[in-house]
């Protein structure tokens, strides 16, 4: 059953700013000319290749989008709540359909996954995780993007929809983070509503929407079933200060929503094979690299505590590999410092689970840390895996130290790939590379995968 509480306006902007603000970049210069016409433009504008890849990639989405030859495209949309981080970006507790034709949303409509779940029609096992700390015992829709991988999540949301009554063919799948949120009010600037209390702004938009929903509607008198109303009242006076932007706004604007697909708070998924291989090519796709044969690492977590504290959950990694030996060492440290110090209604001892993905060949050989559960292990992607769940108490910080070797293959033209998980930003990274010539540093802030040369 659709949900009262209408997302129409988030996906509505975000879906088209994402798909057609860029027309207005080139659009009346190649109108019923073709994508060819359209790639050939890309090429006489400023700007570095990657940037001129990315504009390329706007432009197959355009096309795809706005020349449908009268046919409906229908596209899956999961909302991601990152205060509950998971591996595909954050807890799935919304999600919608929207049907797009020539250009145009024709509708959208938003369900509940916890009311959509009820529809599932067989009993899927859930990966250990989710029954060892959720004590879930059937596999949904809600926990679907369970993989660091997302087009695996694509999949699976695709097939648990289907299970659950799903009736539509689906031509894609897009996530989006709450960090979108975020993004738009950093262009908006602060945002004052006439029945609500307080200011909302890029700063503590997500925390005060949270405490909104979850606690300040009782202490109102505003009904369960209305809660919510708050994020319509704040869409509408979003759209109203957009809806006037200039054109070095909608600039912004664009530049802005690159940002967003290169942090992973925005992911694409498409059976058009070309348009997917687009959207590969910008890494906007959100896939594990199963191509890279170097050194690589891959941390990802999930919150199955059932709580958004992940935002108060810090982290930094510290990674260091020696090459001077006949098999490289590997020293890596997660630090996760729970800033919060108090129970309340959006957090509680931190509990994750976490993998870390090494290459290929891999093996461990000491664990350093407290509340670490035995690990289990396996390979995907062409890495080797490790899994555990990890507890961190309310106001304390815990560091996961983990020292294993690495195939001896990797010294040779040392490179090393780090990638992000889609939902966490801003997480310092350390590298520390030891080889013949002596020792190097690096330091990153980890907003989109990292290649060390």
């Amino acid at each position: 059953m659709a949900k009262k509480i209408s997302w129409k306006f988030w996906i509505t902007f975000w879906l088209s700013a994402l798909i057609f603000l860029a027309g207005w970049f080139f659009y009346w210069e190649t109108r019923n000319q073709g994508i060819g016409k359209l790639e050939s433009l890309v090429n006489l504008l400023p700007g570095t290749e990657e940037m001129k890849g990315e504009y390329k990639s706007i432009a197959f989405l355009f096309n795809y989008f706005s020349d449908t030859n009268g046919q409906e495209k229908n596209i899956l949309v999961l909302f991601q709540n990152n205060l509950e981080i998971r591996p595909g970006g954050g807890f799935i507790g919304t999600f919608g359909i929207v049907k797009i034709k020539d250009g145009h949303v024709q509708e959208f409509k938003t369900y509940d996954t916890g009311v959509f779940d009820a529809g599932m029609k067989e009993v899927i096992a859930p990966p250990y995780p989710i029954t060892e700390t959720m004590k879930v015992k059937s596999w949904a829709l809600r926990d679907s993007n369970y993989s660091p991988d997302f087009p695996t999540n694509a999949r699976k949301a695709e097939e648990f929809y289907r299970l659950e009554g799903g009736t539509e063919n689906l031509d894609g799948v897009i996530a989006i983070t709450t960090n979108v949120l975020t993004s738009l009010l950093k262009l908006t600037g602060p945002i004052t509503l006439e029945d609500y209390p307080g200011t909302y702004s890029d700063e503590n938009a997500i925390l005060a929407l949270e405490y909104q929903v979850e606690k300040a509607y009782e202490e109102q008198g505003i009904a369960k079933n209305d809660r919510k109303s708050i994020i319509n009242e704040l869409a509408n006076a979003i759209k109203e200060k957009t809806a006037n932007l200039s054109i070095p706004q909608k600039y912004e604007l664009f530049k802005i929503l690159l940002e967003d697909l290169k942090k992973k708070d925005i992911q694409m998924y498409f059976s058009d094979v070309a348009l997917q291989k687009e959207i590969e090519k910008s890494n906007w796709g959100g896939l594990v690299d199963s191509e890279w044969k170097k050194d690589y690492l891959l941390a990802v977590d999930a919150n199955y505590g059932a709580y958004k504290s992940d935002y108060y959950v810090k982290r930094s990694m510290d990674y260091s590999i020696d090459l001077t030996g006949e098999i490289p060492q590997v020293i890596l440290k997660i630090t996760y410092n729970h800033t919060a110090k108090q129970r309340d209604f959006m957090t509680k001892d931190y509990i994750t689970y976490l993998r870390v993905y090494a290459p290929g060949g891999a093996w461990l050989d000491t664990v350093k840390s407290k509340n670490f559960e035995t690990p289990k292990f396996g390979t995907e992607f062409g890495k080797k895996y490790l899994g555990a769940i990890v507890r961190v108490p309310l106001g304390t910080s815990k560091t996961v130290e983990l020292i294993y070797s690495v195939p001896k293959e990797i010294a040779n033209d040392y490179n090393l790939k780090i990638q992000k998980q889609a939902g966490i930003n801003d997480v310092p990274v350390v590298v520390h590379v030891t080889d013949a010539q002596g020792k190097k540093d690096y330091s990153y802030v980890l907003n989109s995968d990292i290649n060390l040369k």
